[in-house]
């Protein structure tokens, strides 16, 4: 997109200042990758710090920005990390970095204060392996893991039914996992132990949480979407452009 195209930060603060009378509480920074975006620290310093601010990542870039981030208000990271093995990493992520820079990114983060949380998205065929795998690796830590069912969103992952282990099938290849209850309305994750260790579950698929959900979302060209699978939005930027106040 052109840049004009685009929100601004100053628009998106706009936004986000009318939001705040109307019950929000938490703001997810995602993408595409955020971190790509020019001077993502001034953003977030732009955004209300007592607001829950998070950022989902692929961890490439973490280890270089993490303190930056806590320091800018940032309290969470989501990092998106499908297999610990070199060949699946890359083939899943369609790059030629490594694992081994998305482990640093998160310890990186850990050591300036962040909440770190691991997301695997598990496809059949693929990276079943990694399941066990990923949970291991970081026993005693305090990051979480949640495992995603395969899904279609956009049109780039070749989705099909017969690549969902789902979230089921996934608690069967892990061992003595017990059932703890939602941290809040619209937990979009179903929340287990094992041991000290928590491991969640994101379930769009065969188990869907429509019924509860509480989130929206902003895209880069200022449309409000309701669902993550919708095909339309609604139109913020046009609004914000003809002098709408908050």
């Amino acid at each position: 997109l052109a840049k004009e195209e685009i929100l601004t930060y100053e628009e998106l603060a706009m936004i986000v200042d009318s939001l705040v009378p109307l019950g929000l509480e938490k703001i997810r920074l995602t993408g595409g990758e955020p971190l790509l975006r020019r001077d993502i620290c001034s953003f977030i310093k732009m955004l209300p710090q007592d607001l829950d601010l998070a950022m989902t990542t692929n961890g490439l870039l973490l280890e270089k920005y993490a303190r930056d981030l806590a320091e800018s208000g940032l309290k969470r990271v989501t990092v998106s990390l499908d297999a610990l093995d070199v060949e699946t990493f890359q083939a899943m992520g369609d790059t030629n970095q490594t694992p081994e820079t998305v482990l640093r990114g998160i310890e990186a983060a850990r050591m300036a204060g962040l909440k770190v949380k691991v997301n695997t998205v598990i496809r059949a065929g693929y990276n079943e392996h990694s399941i066990e795998k990923i949970a291991e690796r970081f026993v005693g830590t305090d990051v979480v893991v949640r495992y995603i069912e395969f899904m279609d969103v956009g049109e780039t992952n070749s989705w099909n039914t017969e690549e969902v282990i789902t979230g089921e099938m996934m608690r069967k290849m892990l061992e003595n996992l017990k059932p703890v209850d939602p941290n809040h309305v619209g937990e979009v994750a179903n929340r287990y132990k094992r041991g000290s260790q928590e491991i969640g579950f994101i379930e769009s698929v065969s188990n869907p949480f429509c019924g509860d959900c509480n989130r929206a979302r902003i895209s880069a060209d200022g449309s409000l979407y309701t669902c993550l699978f919708a095909s339309s939005g609604n139109d913020l930027k046009s609004i914000l452009r003809m002098g709408a106040s908050k």
